[in-house]
């Protein structure tokens, strides 16, 4: 029909990340569709309607978001992850909900970490091949950001194990138990939290960026490094109002000189620290990468 009809924008073809759906789209339809990935929602969406605490608490999910009464949106986050274990991953053969079960939870308490397979395997009795493949299967399921270390000529001795963040805020907490803002703020694993949302907009408002982190064996690093037309942006998370950088940070500028440091925070305004170094809020953030992109271009043309 496609092909007979002749004209774009005929048919919107929607569907999970199904293996067997994209491969068989790109098989009969190559040069002829367009994909594009409907994130939750993103802050520049909903931040005129949420607070930073609650967005980062319940996730973009928009039931979950939405929802008025905090136990409803736990409650759905709930269900959620036991339909996508029990239902949506049936599709696919060779992993056991179970053990799916308890590598998300596992993720989530070490979330933003830099992963060992086979350690990781040990715990949940498979091979670090199986857990590569569940890695593989929640990524290309839009559950988990797997972020590859930079790649450079520094000559430092740099960590090549990848970074695997839990995409949805929400989720996490759900997977931790956690209820609320005041219980995910005592906790662990608040900082990570910060870098997931941050990484989770990044990504759906830069789809065409790539991402990766920074770090060597003397401490030097850096949470997200964006490559976006020619520029390398390095951006450090920082879950606090007043944030402070560390020595690894400095560091980190020395062996890679991005074209700017952004400190982003949960701020309601940024401000400077030093040339080349900006805190900014996730909105100004956003802003500042677009600025400084749109004027390389600018002074290139």
């Amino acid at each position: 029909m496609v092909d007979e009809w002749g004209e774009n924008g005929h048919f919107l073809v929607l569907g999970s990340a199904s293996r067997d759906l994209l491969m068989q789209s790109s098989e009969s339809l190559a040069g002829r569709i367009t994909y594009k990935q409907l994130t939750p929602f993103l802050w520049e969406e909903v931040k005129e309607h949420v607070s930073y605490e609650h967005y980062l608490a319940v996730g973009g999910f928009p039931r979950s978001l939405l929802q008025k009464e905090p136990d409803v949106s736990y409650q759905w986050r709930e269900d959620f992850i036991a339909t996508f274990l029990e239902r949506d991953l049936q599709q696919w053969s060779g992993f056991s909900p179970q053990t799916m079960r308890r590598l998300w939870q596992m993720l989530a308490h070490n979330n933003g970490q830099i992963v060992n397979l086979s350690a990781i395997g040990g715990s949940l009795g498979v091979s670090h091949t199986s857990v590569r493949n569940y890695l593989d299967l929640l990524q290309e399921t839009f559950m988990v950001h797997i972020m590859p270390p930079y790649i450079s000529n520094t000559g430092k001795r740099m960590v090549k194990s990848p970074k695997v963040y839990v995409a949805d805020t929400g989720i996490v907490a759900a997977l931790l138990g956690l209820e609320d803002f005041n219980q995910i703020a005592g906790h662990p694993v608040f900082g990570s939290l910060w870098e997931s949302l941050v990484i989770a907009n990044l990504k759906g408002l830069f789809p065409r960026a790539e991402f990766s982190f920074y770090r060597t064996s003397n401490g030097s690093e850096i949470d997200i490094l964006l490559q976006l037309s020619g520029k390398l942006f390095a951006i450090e998370c920082k879950a606090s109002v007043a944030p402070t950088l560390s020595r690894g940070s400095y560091l980190a500028l020395e062996d890679i000189a991005p074209a700017h440091l952004f400190v982003v925070a949960p701020v309601s305004q940024g401000y400077p620290v030093k040339a080349g170094v900006t805190v900014v809020s996730l909105s100004e953030l956003v802003q500042q990468i677009r600025e400084i992109t749109y004027q390389g271009i600018t002074d290139a043309g």
